[in-house]
């Protein structure tokens, strides 16, 4: 049995996602250690940490915003909204649905 995977190979978006993450922290901890300990501390690792990865992270940025690019392109191309198993999942729970209250089977 073969297994189909939601996402083949790695995902641009999580990677860039959990690399700002990590720069927040790294800035927050910084701060911590630098002896911010109020709401400023908050403030000045996020700016900080924005800066540093508009600088930092072109690179994942820029997989990023191209996976989503090529996704929406996919989805532009082939008409549907989402993968093939949840449009023939919908599908389905439209027709039960349908049959259920006995209406007429609706168009997308």
């Amino acid at each position: 049995m073969r297994t189909v995977r939601a996402y083949p190979g790695r995902v641009p978006l999580v990677t860039y996602s959990a690399l700002r993450i990590t720069l927040l922290a790294a800035c927050f901890g910084l701060g911590y250690w630098a002896g911010l300990r109020t709401w400023l501390l908050l403030v000045v690792a996020t700016l900080a940490a924005w800066g540093l990865s508009y600088v930092l992270l072109a690179g994942p940025r820029d997989r990023a915003a191209t996976y989503l690019a090529q996704r929406a392109e996919d989805r532009r191309v082939s008409g549907r909204r989402f993968s093939g198993s949840a449009e023939s999942d919908a599908e389905h729970e439209d027709s039960v649905v349908d049959g259920a209250s006995g209406t007429e089977p609706r168009e997308r």
